[in-house]
């Protein structure tokens, strides 16, 4: 119990003050049943509690609000031209941005006008798979930059491959909408 006491005593500036308090505790969980939900409108379902003990946190886990908030800050004009050459996306943009970022790809939000009103707004989530599995910070940014190329590469009129090909190009950035809301 002294080592839990003086790992949250290092953790929080005022936890002297209230670990002396009678009303404090510290209370261990066992949980029988786990529900896991992945984000809002994305994933949500039974886990049993040994699978979540022994599953492992993505690679990003620690970085991925870091990555976020730098490619927000930085690559406005490259989250631009994916929404408008990947996405396909037709209406005036109001705002896009990443909101998550994991091993497999990377989560979009755009928010663009409906039609000519400027009253009317749809906002569409994006999941933006990566080719391959990133196994680290460097590779997942080499990962978000090669869909930017590839976003400008396609609006700039680049093809690789057979261009008469009308099949599905397999080697297409994997892409999904994973939710759609509209503000009226």
């Amino acid at each position: 119990m002294d080592a839990i006491r003086m790992r949250y005593s290092i953790k929080h500036v005022y936890a002297d003050q209230v670990m002396d308090s009678p009303k404090f505790a510290f209370y261990r969980f066992l949980p029988q049943k786990i529900y896991f939900v992945g984000g809002f409108g994305v994933l949500a379902k039974w886990v049993d509690p040994m699978d979540y003990k022994l599953a492992n946190p993505d690679i990003l886990a620690t970085e991925a609000a870091d990555i976020v908030q730098r490619c927000n800050r930085e690559h406005v004009e490259d989250f631009l031209l994916t929404a408008e050459h990947l996405l396909n996306i037709q209406t005036e943009i109001q705002k896009i941005r990443m909101t998550n970022v994991d091993r497999l790809g990377m989560d979009i939000r755009v928010t663009s006008y409906l039609g000519s009103r400027r009253n009317k707004l749809q906002t569409d989530e994006y999941r933006i798979g990566f080719r391959i599995p990133v196994i680290s910070v460097e590779d997942a940014k080499s990962e978000i930059l090669k869909v930017f190329q590839e976003a400008w590469e396609k609006g700039n009129g680049y093809q690789w491959g057979d261009a008469n090909d009308d099949d599905e190009n397999e080697d297409a950035v994997p892409i999904m909408k994973i939710a759609s809301d509209s503000l009226e």
